[in-house]
């Protein structure tokens, strides 16, 4: 596996299909956090995922008095570490996430399950930690 050359954000921006996600973490003003040190381990919706979403969603947490709501929305998708797929094989999980709620993580049906989503690729290093693309945005409770 080839050594990573871009953090996490620069590695959503480059894979193209994070477009939304991209756009929520500059409104929200996380780009300096998800370029720090890490590392991180960030479930990353994708665009489809974010376009699932009722209307109106995603324009409404964009707007700027949503920030905060914007940024707990975002933060419940990053766990702090970096957890690798092979990590989580054949295990249930419940990791903390950045945002202060956990996760329920199931990696012993076959694939890997987050909360209600599923992880479409895993393992998608980033200088700065992994991302797993999940098929639905995660919404903290």
């Amino acid at each position: 596996m080839a050594t990573p050359t871009h953090d996490i954000v620069d590695t959503a921006v480059a894979a193209g299909s994070f477009k939304t996600l991209v756009a929520a973490v500059t409104a929200a003003g996380l780009v300096e956090t998800l370029k720090g040190a890490g590392p991180f381990t960030v479930f990353a919706p994708t665009d489809a995922a974010f376009a699932a979403l009722p209307a109106g969603t995603v324009e409404m947490l964009l707007k700027p008095e949503n920030k905060g709501k914007l940024a707990s929305v975002l933060t419940y998708h990053v766990v702090p570490g970096k957890v690798m797929s092979g990590d989580l094989l054949g295990k249930k999980a419940t990791p903390k996430t950045v945002e202060g709620q956990t996760l329920a993580i199931d990696a012993t049906g076959g694939g890997v399950m987050v909360n209600d989503a599923t992880v479409s690729t895993a393992d998608i290093a980033a200088t700065n930690g992994v991302i797993h693309v999940i098929d639905k945005v995660l919404m903290p409770k």
